[in-house]
């Protein structure tokens, strides 16, 4: 339905829109590219003054783009052409600086080109709204003044990180896509929260060329919306599709929560587990019973209590190659926290360096055996809501396992705790499960309520 008058969806700022919505009213000509995004830069600068979730923002450079989009003939558009959409300040990028929140960098100028992930979502007819705000090289766990757009009571509450302003930026309505990275907890943290959908794909299905890196066997790219159904857009962008055509089509069919069987994982690190996560947890679980799905409590194998061990080895011997140019152009302006990585201090010997990535692969193929045991599998994303206070990212030790394990993983948001903040729960998946992930997560979201916990 168009309103005539302004040329957009009746009932909706366009800003408010999902990617899936946008893209067909644009298709559709209900709305320009140059109409939708005016809507967003006006968000912009109503809210990003107290959110802060963007390092570069160019408004005449995103009217440009919109302007160039819509001369596009409609035949020949992508299947995101004039949906916007952000990228963590890690990302290179052929017309907008890359500084990645450090002094190092702080007076680089534009990229040579495009890394991959841009490159996909540009071809596919994405506008690039700019870049947003993350820890130092996105490898620490002190925060940058990006504020949780769900702070409540006058109280500033921390996005999480290190993907903070693509998060903060999905959840303040300023932009329906944004991407980042997680080595450890990156988009699931802050997925949950900031109470938006979080999507981390199995370990090197979206490319890295041309990301920051911090370790090879950890850094994954993903997602963030406030829809699901948007991120599953974009998954099919990337191709995440691998399935035979026939295995395909009946992953295309709706997830019956009704009859499935679902297993609930709390994993080893429970006891860290603080009262909102204990409470969305067993609410879940009721309302997962009361659909109808088949609940049962998983407890891991004693060897997976050592993935969070070996993943610290790995990606503590990773990082000392990734951080050592610039500890040797001047380590007084690497971050405090980065340079034990270089000078030894938080890297293992040779002998323990093969014995974890030896010990991970075993548990890689023992995971995936487990995940095909269950329609669909739910764990924790945090242990608690977010902390108060942007000095610090909050804890990733319920994602570090799953990271390192490349498998894909879902924060499916639906819970508030005790101090107004969203508590989101995690569904996992077997290597190259992805679209499964996606369609499960959504099918349980539906079931989990968003009230308080």
């Amino acid at each position: 339905m168009q309103s005539p008058a302004n040329g957009r969806p009746a009932g909706k700022e366009l800003s408010g829109l999902s990617a899936i919505e946008i893209h067909d009213a644009i298709q559709r000509g209900e709305v320009t590219v140059q109409q939708y995004v005016e809507d967003l830069i006006r968000q912009h600068e109503k809210r990003d003054g107290e959110i802060h979730a963007w390092v570069h923002y160019d408004k005449e450079y995103i009217r440009s783009q919109a302007k160039a989009l819509d001369a596009v003939p409609t035949e020949v558009r992508g299947p995101l052409h004039g949906v916007a959409f952000g990228i963590k300040d890690i990302f290179l990028t052929r017309d907008m600086p890359t500084r990645y929140f450090s002094p190092f960098h702080e007076f680089d100028g534009n990229g040579a080109s495009d890394s991959a992930a841009v490159g996909v979502l540009r071809a596919s007819g994405a506008l690039l709204l700019g870049k947003t705000a993350t820890t130092e090289l996105a490898s620490t766990m002190v925060g940058g003044p990006c504020v949780n757009p769900r702070s409540k009571g006058g109280k500033s509450y921390t996005p999480g990180g290190s993907s903070s302003g693509s998060a903060a930026a999905v959840a303040d309505g300023q932009v329906p896509i944004a991407l980042g990275t997680q080595t450890g907890g990156s988009i699931v943290r802050p997925g949950s929260f900031c109470g938006v959908w979080a999507f981390k794909p199995t370990w090197g299905l979206v490319s890295t060329e041309g990301v920051s890196r911090c370790s090879v066997t950890c850094d994954t790219v993903g997602f963030f919306a406030n829809h699901v159904d948007d991120l599953e857009l974009v998954a099919r962008v990337f191709r995440l599709e691998l399935d035979t055509p026939e295995r395909a089509n009946s992953i295309k069919t709706p997830f019956e929560v009704r009859g499935a069987r679902v297993a609930m994982i709390k994993t080893h690190v429970w006891e860290l587990a603080k009262p909102a996560t204990r409470a969305a947890w067993q609410r879940a679980r009721e309302l997962l019973v009361a659909a109808g799905a088949q609940v049962e409590d998983v407890d891991l194998p004693g060897g997976f209590a050592r993935a969070h061990e070996w993943r610290e080895v790995i990606a503590g011997s990773e990082a000392r190659s990734a951080f050592l140019s610039r500890y040797l152009e001047d380590k007084d302006k690497l971050h405090e926290t980065l340079r034990p990585f270089v000078e030894r201090r938080h890297v293992p010997g040779r002998d323990d360096i093969i014995d974890a990535h030896d010990g991970i692969a075993a548990l890689r193929r023992e995971w995936d055996g487990i995940a095909a045991r269950y329609d669909a599998i739910v764990t924790p994303s945090v242990p608690g809501e977010a902390p108060e206070g942007l000095g610090d990212t909050g804890s990733a030790v319920f994602n570090v396992m799953w990271t390192v394990l490349h498998a894909p993983t879902l924060n499916v948001p639906g819970f508030v705790g005790e101090s107004g903040m969203p508590v989101g729960l995690t569904v996992v998946g077997g290597r190259y499960r992805d679209m499964e992930v996606l369609r499960a997560g959504r099918a349980i979201g539906e079931v989990f309520n968003e009230s308080r916990v």
